[in-house]
């Protein structure tokens, strides 16, 4: 079942450039900076004790992030059984659930093929 609403993925040009936006002039806090290549790292900021959380992903590692919409994810306590009700349930997935070294996740759409994650 899900249990949170864990990230909104936010396209930006430049890391910092938008880190500095958040942090400085909306009153964000950084959650987490992670490198993730040599030009990018995983950067999640959010207002103090939220449980949701913006991701600044660089566009440059998107292809089309020109036309892409803000990602949301979504966080469960079991991704595979999440993956298996929903999937019973009529939900479509693009791929069966993938194990990574952060978590478990998997993507699905809604009739209007607007696409989410959920991450476990």
């Amino acid at each position: 079942m899900i249990t949170n609403l864990g990230t909104v993925a936010v396209y930006v040009e430049d890391q910092q450039q938008a880190k500095k936006f958040w942090t400085e002039k909306a009153g964000f806090e950084v959650f987490a900076e992670h490198p993730m290549g040599p030009d990018a790292v995983w950067l999640e900021v959010a207002p103090k004790n939220a449980c949701t959380r913006l991701v600044l992903y660089p566009k440059h590692m998107m292809k089309g992030s020109e036309s892409m919409k803000a990602s949301i994810v979504f966080e469960c306590d079991d991704v595979i059984e999440t993956y298996e009700t929903m999937k019973n349930n009529g939900i479509a997935f693009k791929e069966e659930p993938k194990e990574m070294q952060w978590g478990t996740f998997v993507t699905f759409s809604d009739e209007d093929g607007n696409e989410f994650l959920l991450k476990g």
